[in-house]
């Protein structure tokens, strides 16, 4: 088995709800919204496709990132599942650095969660451009402002692995380059530099644990993830997702 610190790490963003029923034309305006947030942050980011069978077919599936459009994909019998519409699509204009996103929107679920990912890449130009803390704050702030989750987080799988025992495991049970809680699950206790806090308002709180790019591999990364976890869970901050109210 390879250490982290001799794998190229790979990076992801994702927000997570609970019980939170809703048409499928209110799913596509948060859909549309998310979509054009996501544009101005990487120029790929702005076209998005269905997927094909191959790299060029695909291409010609150009997704228009209006409700109109997005409702109707999202009302697919293939994309509904009893409550819930699901939506996978792509950005990239090389075969080698796309970005995927996928998630599940409306459900009344309780148990599973609702979510929309966002699987970013590891190397390349464009990863170069998107894996920085500003535009991974930036996906997570676009995550927050449309979809109103209760947690977000945007960090390495690597970093994630390490700490993903026991009770962290669930979504917002766990630290990551950066966070969102929303403001339901409590307020956000003082944190040590270099980490940076945001409030949206009326939304929830973003946390960025640093300015450089976080890796796995850095002892002083690692070291700084543990202590805002202490923090953060002693604030009671760090636990399962529970349905808005409860």
């Amino acid at each position: 088995m390879r250490h982290a610190s001799s794998m190229v790490e790979t990076y992801y963003a994702g927000s997570y709800w609970l019980a939170r029923l809703e048409p499928i034309e209110v799913c596509a305006q948060r859909l549309e919204s998310f979509l054009k947030g996501m544009g101005q942050l990487e120029p790929t980011w702005s076209r998005w496709h269905q997927a094909a069978a191959t790299f060029e077919k695909a291409r010609n599936r150009q997704v228009q990132p209006d409700a109109v459009t997005l409702a109707k994909l999202l009302g697919r019998k293939s994309n509904r599942f009893r409550d819930s519409s699901s939506f996978w699509l792509w950005a990239g204009e090389d075969p080698e650095e796309t970005t995927g996103l996928h998630g599940d929107c409306g459900s009344s679920s309780a148990r599973v969660s609702s979510n929309c990912v966002l699987n970013a890449l590891s190397t390349g130009q464009v990863a170069e451009r998107v894996l920085t803390a500003p535009v991974l704050t930036g996906v997570v702030r676009a995550m927050a402002l449309a979809w109103e989750p209760e947690v977000g987080i945007a960090t390495s799988h690597a970093h994630r692995e390490q700490i993903k025992v026991g009770q962290f495991s669930e979504a917002g049970s766990f630290v990551g380059w950066v966070m969102y809680f929303a403001d339901f699950r409590g307020p956000v206790p003082p944190l040590p530099a270099p980490v940076q806090v945001e409030h949206l308002e009326n939304r929830g709180t973003l946390i960025t644990l640093t300015p450089e790019k976080f890796t796995a591999s850095n002892p002083a990364h690692v070291a700084l993830a543990a202590d805002v976890q202490a923090r953060l869970q002693d604030a009671g901050l760090l636990r399962p997702l529970r349905p808005w109210g409860t």
